[in-house]
C-alpha cells in the first residue's frame, strides 16, 4: 500500500483518493517502526520528513493531572464537567480540500487523554475490563488513582483521541487531513493555555497490519471512552498524537507561545 504515498503529492489540490480497503483504512503517512530511537518518518506537505518525538514538560503534565482530578472531583459531587480544560483540545489539520469546500484548513475539538505506558498497558487494560460494570462512584474513584500514578503509569510522548464519526460513507475533515498530512496543532483552551505540535497516527481496529502495541492501544482507547460514557457497539479508530513539539500560549509574561522544549 504504500504506493499511494508516492500520488498524494499530485492531488493535494484535488478530491481526495479512496482511503479504505475492505471496509477498514490504514494510513500510509507515517513511519513509526523507530520510535524506541526517539523518532518517527512522516509524508507531511509532499516530503517524507524524520521527527523527533519529545515528553510533554511537567508544566504541561502537572496542569493536565491537576485539571482532570478537578474534573472527577465535579462528577462526584454531580456537577458538570467544564468545556475549558486538557480533554477538549482544539485540533488544526490542513492536507486536502473534501468535496463540500474550498479550503484545505480545518479545525475541530476532539476529546483526548493520556495512554499508559508499553509496560503498563496489560495492567490497566486489565482493570478497566474487570471494572466496567461497577456503578460510577468507583469508576471515578479508578480513574482518580490513574491521575494520581500519571508519572508511572502514562506515556508522556504522546496523547490519545478518537476519530468516532469517520466510515467507508462519511469521512471528517479531520479524518481525511491527517490521513495525507498528518502534521497537526493542539491548543487547549484554558489558563494556563498550551499547544502541541504533534504527527497523528490513525489505527482502524480491523486493520489487519496493526502491531499488538498498536491493537492495545486500540483497545486501551476505547475502552477508556467507554468507561466514562457508557458501552458502545463497536470500537472507533483511534488516533495517536505523537507530541514534536510543546509552546505555552498563555496571556501575560512568560507565555504567549514561548517554546517550552528546546
Amino acid at each position: 500500500m504504500w504506493w499511494i504515498v508516492f500520488l498524494v503529492a499530485g492531488i493535494l489540490e484535488q478530491a481526495p483518493i479512496d482511503l479504505w480497503n475492505d471496509g477498514y483504512c490504514h494510513q500510509v503517512t507515517v513511519n513509526v517502526t523507530p520510535i524506541d530511537s526517539g523518532y518517527i518518518y512522516a509524508f507531511v506537505d509532499s516530503t517524507w520528513q524524520k521527527f523527533e518525538v519529545r515528553g510533554l514538560p511537567r508544566k504541561f503534565i502537572n496542569w493536565s493531572i491537576e485539571r482532570r482530578r478537578e474534573t472527577v472531583k465535579r462528577l462526584k459531587e454531580g456537577e458538570r464537567p467544564e468545556l475549558a480544560g486538557p480533554h477538549n483540545a482544539i485540533v488544526a489539520t490542513y492536507g486536502v480540500r473534501r468535496k463540500d469546500t474550498r479550503f484545505r484548513i480545518n479545525n475541530a475539538v476532539k476529546g483526548v487523554g493520556f495512554v499508559p505506558k508499553p509496560d503498563k498497558l496489560d495492567e490497566i487494560l486489565q482493570l478497566l475490563r474487570h471494572t466496567m460494570d461497577v456503578d460510577n462512584a468507583r469508576k471515578l474513584d479508578i480513574l482518580d488513582s490513574l491521575y494520581v500514578n500519571a508519572y508511572e503509569i502514562f506515556d508522556t510522548t504522546r496523547l490519545v483521541s478518537l476519530e468516532l464519526y469517520s466510515t467507508p460513507e462519511f469521512e471528517t475533515h479531520t479524518f481525511i487531513n491527517e490521513m495525507l498530512n498528518p502534521a497537526c496543532a493542539i491548543v487547549f483552551l484554558d489558563i494556563p493555555s498550551f499547544e502541541l505540535k504533534v504527527i497523528a497516527h490513525l489505527l482502524h481496529p480491523d486493520d489487519p497490519e496493526l502491531t499488538p502495541y498498536e491493537r492495545k492501544v486500540v483497545e486501551y482507547t476505547n475502552l477508556v471512552h467507554s468507561y466514562f460514557h457508557g458501552r458502545f457497539e463497536k470500537n472507533f479508530i483511534t488516533v495517536i498524537y505523537y507530541v514534536i513539539e510543546v509552546y505555552d500560549n498563555t496571556p501575560g509574561r512568560g507565555g504567549r507561545g514561548v517554546r517550552l522544549i528546546p
